[in-house]
């Protein structure tokens, strides 16, 4: 059973920084490996929305308003991707998920966590 586990969520102030990890337990190597990665969030009364993604060849795309201040990247070694923020605002509060794509296999299905909480205070 393929599941994307997230960690790292927390309450941060207006300024600082968090850093999320997501362990894609149940996937073997050469699946991982060649899958992409992304983070989302959802906000209270929101639809759900990218924040980040990177692809198996480690390209990347961030949503406009984290451009910038938030970094993601992947380490097929541990089969994880991280999503370092910085310079956090009360507007990044938001649930935020991993979503795991395998490129063959398991019918096309995307993998989800369950999910993290960020709250930033101003």
């Amino acid at each position: 059973q393929v599941q994307p586990v997230e960690s790292g969520g927390g309450f941060v102030r207006a300024g600082g920084s968090l850093k999320l990890a997501c362990v894609v337990r149940g996937s073997i190597t050469s699946v991982f490996n060649s899958g992409d990665l992304s983070w989302y969030r959802q906000a209270p009364g929101a639809q759900r929305e990218l924040v980040a993604e990177i692809t198996s060849g480690r390209s990347t795309n961030y949503a406009d308003s984290v451009r910038g201040r938030f970094t993601i990247y992947r380490d097929n070694s541990k089969k994880s991707v991280s999503l370092q923020m910085n310079s956090l605002q009360p507007e990044d509060t938001a649930v935020y998920y991993c979503k795991f794509v395998p490129s063959y296999g398991y019918n096309g299905k995307h993998f989800w966590g369950q999910g993290t909480q960020v709250t930033v205070s101003s």
